[in-house]
C-alpha cells in the first residue's frame, strides 16, 4: 500500500495546459470557471470551489506580490473553517492515493493560492 508511486505528490498546473499522464486526480481549485475553457477540454475529476479563497480575500490580494505573505496567512485561516476545511480533507484523501494535480487559471503559480494550498496539503 505504501509503495505506490506518486503517493502524496501534489502538482500545481495551469488549467489551460494539456493534461499529462502523471497528473492523477485533476481538481480545479478556482472559485470561478476559467475564461474561454470548454468543460470537456479541461478533463477535470472535480471542481472544488469551496477550497478557493473567498471573493473578499481574492479582491483584497489582487495578485500584488507585496501582499502575498499576508494573503497566504489569511488564506490558511480560511482553509481552517467550513466549508473549506471539509474540501481540504477531500483533497488530502486524493493526495494520499496520489498523485493530485491542483489546477488554476492564475498566470503566476508562485504567487497564487495554489502554492499555499499545495503547502498546506504537504504538511
Amino acid at each position: 500500500m505504501g509503495d505506490r508511486q506518486g503517493q502524496g505528490e501534489v502538482r500545481r498546473r495551469r488549467v489551460y495546459e494539456a493534461p499529462e499522464a502523471g497528473d492523477g486526480v485533476r481538481v480545479l481549485v478556482d472559485r470561478l470557471w476559467p475564461r474561454g475553457l470548454a468543460k470537456d477540454v479541461a478533463r477535470l475529476d472535480e471542481w472544488c470551489k469551496d477550497v478557493a479563497p473567498s471573493k473578499e480575500l481574492r479582491t483584497w490580494y489582487g495578485h500584488r506580490a507585496e501582499r502575498y505573505e499576508e494573503f497566504a496567512e489569511r488564506y490558511r485561516a480560511e482553509l481552517a473553517t467550513s466549508p473549506a476545511a471539509e474540501a481540504l480533507e477531500r483533497l488530502r484523501g486524493y493526495a494520499a492515493d496520489g498523485p493530485l494535480t491542483l489546477l488554476t487559471a492564475t498566470k503566476s503559480l508562485e504567487l497564487s493560492h495554489v502554492t499555499v494550498l499545495a503547502e498546506v496539503l504537504g504538511e
